[in-house]
């Protein structure tokens, strides 16, 4: 029976839809895919000598070699990479490549003695140590990949279909080292791809557009399979336009900054239509025309491709040159500020000023 266990995480939406098993079709399945079928046969590599001198009259021995991807599978038989070391680091500390071939199940003419058989799959891959006998039977090597391959797409909103050119994945290893990254697999994935990797659990970044649109989430790819996964994006393309009535010719020269509902841009144009993949949420959209700015609030919801249209009525309010001051009332006895020169102050008037005079002198005794 077909399975396939992705690990979603929180507030990821991810559709996945498993295909063919490994069984007696397997390689058959995967060379369904063009991708898989783009190395061709190569012939077999064969009178490779083991390194150092061997001795006088050694007599070289046949190995074979072929690879499945379960234990229980069939041979791989294309699109292999085989690749055989001696076993003593060079001056380099690299092992010495001895043989090398292409294509489905190899064969090799080796001298008797140790080495180190690599086989790989795409970016699935095993390595084995050999020893070949001087003397008696060499049986055929078999290298078990313990592989399948993942087939990435992704869809806005519900089911609305993303342009190839606007898509991107990355692939990450699931564990995450000490310095708190996950190590890269293959970056810069195009969908529709079929990428081959060892079993295992997998870290996918999903990238719509090179806004704010990604995606992340945990895929399970399973030996002797092919996983196709499908991630729904939460977001839409959205084109903007500054005009001077609704549906009127769009204005040259403007530069659009694009904000969240927090104040932190996301964005920046200088275009008469740019265009931008955001993330679902609410935004705000900020044209600066001739030392004009004009201003509108819009709202992104998934899979909904729209226009959005700036008025230039719709003008930011500017701050006036000579802006109104707030009188604050001072308690009195309050001392200045430091380096403020206190107000003169008024003097009281005198008894004679307080008091009326009349005409005659009189007093009021």
């Amino acid at each position: 029976m077909f399975g396939i266990s992705p690990l979603v995480r929180t507030g990821l939406a991810i559709a996945l839809m498993v295909l063919m098993p490994l069984g007696a079709g397997a390689q058959d399945a995967f060379k369904d895919f063009k991708q898989l079928d783009s190395t061709s046969k190569m012939p077999k590599l064969n009178a490779f000598i083991a390194p150092g001198t061997p001795p006088e009259g050694a007599k070289l021995r046949d190995v074979a070699m072929e690879a499945k991807l379960t234990a229980d599978g069939t041979a791989v038989e294309d699109g292999l990479s085989w690749y055989v070391f001696g076993p003593i680091a060079g001056p380099d500390g690299k092992l010495p490549l001895i043989a090398s071939a292409k294509g489905g199940p190899a064969a090799f003419q080796l001298a008797p003695g140790d080495y180190f058989v690599n086989v790989s799959f795409g970016r699935a891959g095993v390595t084995k140590k050999l020893t070949v006998p001087a003397d008696g039977e060499v049986d055929k090597q078999v290298m078990v990949l313990d592989a399948g391959g993942l087939l990435l797409n992704a869809v806005s909103g519900t089911d609305a279909r993303i342009r190839p050119d606007q898509l991107s994945f990355s692939i990450y290893s699931s564990e995450v080292r000490d310095d708190g990254e996950r190590g890269l697999v293959v970056a810069d994935v195009s969908p529709n791809t079929v990428v081959r990797l060892n079993a295992g659990t997998y870290h996918i970044v999903s990238e719509y557009g090179n806004v704010n649109a990604v995606i992340r989430a945990d895929i399970q790819v399973d030996a002797g399979k092919l996983t196709e996964a499908t991630i729904q994006h939460r977001a839409a393309q959205i084109t903007f336009k500054l005009v001077s009535e609704a549906g009127g010719e769009a204005i040259a020269d403007t530069a659009w900054s694009i904000l969240t509902a927090a104040g932190d841009s996301v964005g920046e144009s200088v275009s008469a239509f740019p265009t931008m993949v955001l993330a679902e949420g609410e935004y705000s959209a900020v044209a600066r025309n001739k030392d004009k700015i004009y201003q509108r609030d819009f709202k992104v919801v998934a899979g909904r491709n729209t226009d959005v249209e700036v008025l230039m009525k719709d003008q930011q309010p500017q701050q006036p040159a000579s802006a109104a001051r707030t009188v604050q009332q001072v308690p009195a006895g309050t001392p200045p500020p430091p380096g403020v020169q206190p107000p003169p102050e008024t003097p009281l008037p005198s008894y004679e000023q307080l008091v009326p005079q009349s005409g005659d002198g009189a007093s009021l005794d």
